[in-house]
């Protein structure tokens, strides 16, 4: 067995570890690919064997990578060895770094405030775990300023609100079983240790990375998208078509949102975000998944994806945040889209969320931010990408449908009736919307207006092809 080989001798020098490490993973290796011929038996096991003079081809060709991966197999095994083992300082230092110890320990950690007591859990098809918790446990009220409270009762909608006729707030993949947390609980997508090992750091896990403006894309971050500006924004509405678009690596997303702004771009941004987005280094898939963010200082310190921090207050006990979304749009097929209003309650002042017809998600209280306390600045609805820049190259990670804005319906992604909540409370269409694509020859945006959509864009693209190298 390859853990076999590795463990070896535990009592060997410091000096000659890094030697014998590397020759049992080859040692591993060797027995492997030997062992149907029944060749002698090599001993793996000896601390004073002399470095291997390995000259096979299987062994030679094995990429640094892939011995890396080996070991870092091994060492994850290795945690569950015995109790004299884990005791042994040698061991330690061998096959439990110091390194990967502090990480292990910081991830359970998190996962100890993230994760609460389930009332009742559910198994979603797309593999998540929904847990039902208790609506005054989830993690908002860890927070020192909601500590001791009960969720607040809904506000009153904003004036001007026609329901949708359609409704898609069941339609989350979860949900699709027939089963729903009991009255009293909220549904919160179980996190993994997987889910934190892949994220590039513990302490940011469930966070963006900074932005220094709207459009920079000096990090790699690059919007399609229509904003207004100029005057107090309470909150904002769109219809968001649901597409599936291909990430090209671990490292990139795509969503597609609403953001209500306000501060500067540089340190004190305050941000509240909503939408749908693919991320597999945030959920391990390709699902497009229901979202909400925020932070108050430009996504420094502050803020997080979902329920992944102490913010976001959730109310419903049928939306799951961060779950999957079902149904979602074909090329020339069905199309579907998601309806979301962001509001400010005039009484007390919290930012509310509703997702569907009437269901009301949530809301952020107002003590998060500092600018939002009072308005917003500037409203943007649109999509956002992540640019890796794989081999020196543009990505090919899409934005909406992955088609360009000039592909119209069907076939382009789109965002429709555009509104924005005045200061008295009132939902009113978007005037004077303004278009921005940081690389249209990449993605693009085309806006209009009509009776039935009223205002709207189509946007999106392919990321890299012949006019994006």
């Amino acid at each position: 067995m390859c853990l076999m080989c590795l463990l070896g001798d535990v009592s060997e020098t410091s000096r000659r570890r890094t030697t014998t490490i590397r020759n049992r993973i080859k040692c591993c290796l060797l027995n492997h690919s030997r062992r149907r011929r029944k060749q002698q038996h090599i001993r793996c096991f000896h601390h004073h064997s002399r470095p291997y003079q390995v000259s096979f081809k299987s062994v030679t060709m094995i990429s640094s990578s892939f011995l890396r991966l080996v070991l870092l197999l091994c060492l994850v095994s290795s945690s569950f060895s015995t109790a004299s083992l884990s005791n042994s300082t040698v061991a330690d230092q061998t096959l439990r770094p110091q390194e990967e110890l502090q990480k292990l320990k910081l991830i359970r950690q998190e996962l100890q405030k993230i994760n609460k007591p389930a009332v009742k859990t559910i198994q979603s098809s797309d593999g998540d775990t929904i847990d039902c918790v208790l609506s005054h446990q989830q993690p908002a009220f860890d927070h020192p300023l909601l500590l001791g409270q009960r969720p607040m009762d809904p506000p009153e909608l904003p004036k001007g609100y026609i329901k949708e006729e359609e409704s898609y707030e069941d339609s989350q993949l979860w949900s699709l079983s027939g089963e729903f947390c009991p009255k009293g609980t909220i549904p919160i997508r179980r996190t993994t240790e997987q889910d934190m090992l892949r994220a590039s750091s513990v302490r940011r896990f469930g966070r963006k990375i900074r932005r220094v403006r709207r459009d920079s894309t000096s990090n790699g971050h690059e919007h399609a998208v229509g904003y207004v500006s100029g005057r107090q924004y309470y909150g904002a509405k769109a219809s968001i078509n649901v597409w599936s678009p291909r990430v090209s690596s671990q490292h990139e997303f795509s969503l597609s949102q609403i953001w209500v702004i306000a501060g500067s771009f540089t340190h004190d941004l305050n941000t509240i975000e909503a939408g749908w987005q693919i991320s597999p280094e945030l959920y391990g898939d390709t699902y497009p998944r229901f979202f909400t963010y925020w932070t108050s200082d430009a996504y420094r310190s502050t803020g997080c994806y979902n329920l992944l921090c102490s913010g976001f207050v959730q109310t419903n006990r049928r939306i799951a945040i961060g779950a999957a979304i079902s149904p979602r749009s074909s090329y020339r097929g069905g199309q579907f889209d998601i309806s979301l209003l962001i509001w400010k309650d005039p009484k007390h002042g919290h930012w509310w969320l509703q997702f569907g017809s009437g269901t009301l998600v949530g809301y952020w209280p107002a003590f998060l931010f500092t600018h939002l306390k009072q308005h917003g600045s500037m409203v943007q609805f649109g999509g956002e990408i992540v640019n890796n820049r794989p081999g020196g190259s543009h990505t090919s990670t899409q934005m909406g449908s992955g088609h360009f804005a000039g592909e119209g319906f069907g076939k382009a992604s789109y965002f429709r009736n555009l509104q924005v909540v005045d200061w008295d409370n009132t939902l009113l269409p978007v005037s004077n919307l303004k278009i921005l694509a940081d690389h249209p020859n990449c993605y693009d945006i085309r806006g209009g207006t009509n009776r039935v959509w009223g205002n709207y864009f189509y946007y999106g693209g392919p990321g890299k092809n012949p006019r994006c190298p």
